[in-house]
């Protein structure tokens, strides 16, 4: 196997979610996993993780069948992270009923040699010093460099994450986290003070709406996909980010200003990945979404967004 193009560092864990679609227990999961197979479809990935002994033989031939590369997947004496989940009030909010974070109380990444120098990190939802300590691993500056986050890492290790921050290209977060870390009360505002942080790229997840990517010179929106059904959306946020990082890997593709088209499209790829994700329980539906079908909704998206401009000096009707 070819060597990664994008490195994934990040969770894996059994999860066992229940929505108003029905209830799965011990399903595979993570910020790894989803990550990883969504950009899988565009790019080589290659995953950091821990599982413990119980992880099935069957779950890393999955991985594996979708071109991730496993061999910084360490497997340690004890049980896989596991997490429990309702989405039974509210597809929007996950409550979490149970977390026992077994193995991966103790997940140190060391990176080998090959790994730290992949050209594409995303650093997935961890504690921001294990995602400091990922960073400074790298023998070379990657060329895009993202990371996730959520609120309890707000809340506990604020100053960690801003040290974080300040020295990546792509944020990850959800509305109410960008408000928490910024105490703005508008998406505009904490944009901009997120901006301040240095990012090329900011990505404001906003659920249902899809989301709000900022940039120095240029904001952009991108819907989710209308959906009819949507079962269980504990994977989107993640295959979002692996789609929007595999695409910009296969294209070899900055955050800089001048890769303003790309940076569209890769969030368009990350939300057709999403859309895939939330259609069934866990990996059920993005391990079987075919090329033709990721094409075929990245062209639904393009119809979605699609509008002429006001030209020729035509302005709006008036009354």
């Amino acid at each position: 196997m070819a060597d990664p193009t994008i490195l994934v560092v990040g969770s894996v864990a059994y999860d066992s979610v229940a929505s108003p679609e029905g209830e799965r227990t011990e399903q595979l999961g993570g910020t790894a996993v989803f990550s990883s197979i969504a950009s899988g479809y565009l790019t080589r990935p290659g995953v950091v993780g821990v599982v413990g002994s119980d992880f099935r033989d069957e779950d890393i031939r999955l991985l594996k069948d979708h071109g991730v590369d496993v061999s910084g997947l360490e497997i340690a004496e004890g049980n896989t992270f596991r997490w429990s989940g309702s989405y039974v009030d509210d597809l929007n909010m996950a409550v979490t009923l149970d977390t026992q974070l077994n193995v991966f109380e103790t997940f140190n990444p060391t990176l080998s040699s090959d790994q730290a120098d992949t050209p594409y990190l995303f650093l997935g939802n961890i504690d921001p010093d294990l995602q400091l300590s990922v960073l400074n691993q790298m023998t070379i500056r990657p060329r895009v460099v993202a990371c996730d986050t959520m609120n309890l890492w707000i809340d506990i290790k604020k100053e960690p994450l801003t040290q974080l921050i300040d020295q990546v290209d792509v944020l990850l977060i959800n509305e109410a986290e960008a408000a928490q870390f910024t105490g703005e009360n508008s998406i505009v505002n904490s944009a901009s003070a997120l901006l301040d942080h240095g990012l090329k790229t900011l990505i404001i997840k906003r659920g249902e709406y899809g989301a709000a990517i900022f940039h120095d010179s240029f904001s952009f929106a991108v819907p989710a996909y209308p959906m009819a059904r949507v079962v269980d959306p504990t994977g989107a946020g993640d295959s979002f980010a692996g789609g929007f990082m595999g695409y910009l890997a296969a294209v070899n593709s900055g955050v800089e200003a001048e890769d303003a088209e790309a940076i569209r499209r890769a969030a368009v790829v990350g939300s057709v990945m999403a859309s895939f994700a939330v259609e069934e329980f866990g990996l059920e539906r993005l391990r079987n979404v075919t090329q033709a079908e990721i094409n075929e909704r990245f062209t639904g998206f393009v119809n979605l967004t699609r509008f002429h401009p006001l030209g020729g000096g035509q302005g709006l009707p008036t009354p």
